[in-house]
């Protein structure tokens, strides 16, 4: 089959087609993948984390599948040895990735330094991406898949199987991920328990009721050094949100705000990665950053959160963890900056909440901050006055003409004595 390979345009999603000998085609992809794969080294584990290149190829095995014999199949190849399969099958009106296989190379040492075994491993597992036939499957959103040692978020997903007439639908799909509703954080003072009455339900899924709003957080100033100087610069006001179960069965909500003459800094940095450790009271939140070098951006890919929840606790000691987060992103050399509050989700039970936030990572001059790169929160906040502004200018000048022109049919038929 003839294949081709189209470079992605969108951060550091790729673009993918498979043709049949025809020239048409059958699967379209267009996503981001990152990667967290668990590995030994030296007798102790060790994490790996990376995204699917730019650079990844669609491999000779990728097949569009023949009537009652294969199904459709699109096989990603990328550095030494990986490769990520989706094997697609068709049920009824609908289609979908009935198994997601991936291959990874234990001896590629650039990936998995110092790695006990070197030989290449295989996970697969069943995944719930499906779309009814003649639509193509959306999922902005993160949608997590979990095997044996490793992890795969997809995120930034259109794809489409079994195309008609080899051209992408305009009709779609959405995820699950993209049709649930944000649920609303329950604000309560710095720090400060609430709960909820017990539902019939095995495990409680809701949030408590929102009462007063609460402070925002005070903007604090961090900074990681490393062999070249420093390679860390962030400046945010810091919250941290946890829903927990307490002894009665009931719902707690913990919600505290850093102080940042009382908060500890450390952290370290190499050519790639970045880890800023925020200690407030008997609460830590690492944040850990990550080099795309092919895309010349750092981004967040991962946090991690221990803290002690109060007494009414089931479980006093908690500890969450995401490896596969793609917020904060900026090109090397610039800063990224949000004045609205962002909500980063580290798990479904915790949520950490930056406000006025400035970061920059690996390529800092001095302890400045570079050229800002606005998130997409405050672009569209802009968009509103300029949009108002436009409108109320347009509607000043639509009544100054028309008064003009009443002026004018005013005097018509008089004339100078």
């Amino acid at each position: 089959n003839h294949l081709l390979f189209l470079t992605g345009f969108l951060q550091v999603s790729s673009s993918f087609e498979v043709k049949d000998s025809s020239g048409k085609v059958c699967i379209i992809a267009d996503l981001t993948a990152a990667f967290s794969v668990e590995y030994k080294s030296n007798g102790q584990k060790e994490l790996a984390h990376f995204l699917l290149p730019q650079n990844a190829t669609v491999e000779p095995q990728s097949s569009c599948g023949k009537a009652n014999t294969s199904n459709p199949i699109l096989v990603l190849g990328f550095g030494a040895g990986h490769s990520l399969s989706l094997n697609f099958s068709e049920n009824a009106d609908k289609y979908e990735v009935e198994e997601l296989v991936f291959h990874y190379n234990l001896s590629d040492g650039t990936l998995f330094p110092n790695a006990t075994a070197g030989e290449v491993t295989k996970v697969s597992h069943k995944t719930t991406i499906q779309a009814y036939l003649g639509t193509k499957y959306i999922c902005i959103n993160s949608k997590h898949v979990s095997m044996k040692n490793v992890n795969i978020t997809f995120s930034n997903m259109t794809l489409e199987a079994f195309l008609t007439n080899g051209t992408i639908s305009k009709n779609k799909t959405e995820c699950a991920e993209d049709m649930l509703s944000t649920t609303a954080v329950a604000p309560t003072t710095p720090r400060q328990t609430t709960s909820q009455a017990p539902t019939t339900s095995p495990a409680p899924t809701t949030s408590p009721a929102p009462t007063a709003s609460p402070p925002d957080p005070a903007v604090g100033k961090y900074n990681v050094t490393g062999p070249n100087g420093t390679c860390v610069l962030a400046s945010m006001g810091l919250q941290l949100n946890i829903t927990y179960l307490k002894k009665d069965e009931k719902v707690g909500l913990d919600l505290l705000n850093f102080i940042p003459p009382n908060t500890t800094s450390s952290g370290r940095c190499d050519n790639t990665s970045a880890l800023l450790n925020l200690t407030f009271e008997r609460t830590s939140v690492v944040f850990r950053f990550a080099l795309n070098a092919s895309a010349e951006k750092f981004f967040l890919q991962g946090m991690n959160i221990i803290t002690t929840l109060p007494s009414e606790a089931k479980v006093p000691q908690f500890e969450a963890t995401n490896n596969s987060m793609s917020e904060l992103r900026a090109t090397v050399g610039n800063s990224y900056k949000c004045s609205m509050k962002e909500n980063l989700q580290v798990t479904d039970k915790a949520l950490v909440n930056v406000f006025n936030v400035q970061v920059q990572v690996f390529k800092i001059d001095g302890d400045k901050f570079g050229a800002v790169e606005e998130c997409q929160l405050d672009e569209n906040n802009m968009l509103i006055p300029i949009i108002v502004g436009a409108a109320l200018a347009g509607l000043v000048l639509i009544v100054l003409i028309a008064y003009l022109i009443g002026r004018k049919r005013s005097h018509a038929g008089y004339q100078t004595i």
